[in-house]
């Protein structure tokens, strides 16, 4: 049995090619993604995504952010061999929103931002407002955990050489 740092450091690889394959699953055919959950609207990749690129045993890692800020830089990145290794994501249900950070190297979720909840005006109330709050939290871990575990059925599969890879490579050159 691997040590666990041996094992973190091993397959690490597996998040930052999730994160790249969600980019070009959500940029090629979105409605894919929302089979996981009926009221999921849209997920789509939001403001901010964080390559890094090993160049002459060197790390260069290139950070695009901003509202509107368009990405041909990181497809420029992945072409030179770039991996994603962390993005955020803008999820829509209904009339909600959640925006949150996935990092790659370990899956972790940061910078949840959940919809607006009721506001406690009583005693009464407290309960309700973490109960909602948990299930605005759990909103999102299910939507995370339902599309790593499509990622890792495809990523073993015969279909990942033949159709993915191909398919991710010429994307990534257009």
């Amino acid at each position: 049995m691997l040590d666990v740092s041996v094992s973190y450091n091993h397959y690490k690889f597996l998040g930052h090619e999730f994160l790249t394959w969600l980019w070009f699953v959500l940029d090629v055919d979105k409605n894919q993604t929302f089979k996981i959950q009926k009221d999921v609207v849209s997920l789509e990749v939001d403001n901010r995504i964080v390559l890094e690129n090993s160049l002459n045993n060197m790390i260069e890692n290139i950070t695009i952010k901003g509202d509107g800020a368009g990405l041909e830089e990181a497809k420029l990145s992945l072409q030179k061999g770039g991996v994603v290794t962390e993005c955020s994501f803008l999820l829509k249900s209904a009339n909600q929103e959640w925006r949150f950070s996935i990092k790659g190297e370990s899956l972790n979720l940061s910078s949840l931002k959940t919809p607006e909840t009721g506001r406690i005006e009583t005693k009464d109330d407290e309960e309700g407002f973490i109960l909602e709050k948990f299930y605005l939290y759990e909103k999102v871990v299910v939507a995370v955990e339902d599309l790593y575990k499509r990622f890792i059925k495809l990523r073993i599969s015969k279909n990942w050489e033949t159709e993915t890879v191909p398919g991710l490579k010429k994307w990534i050159k257009s």
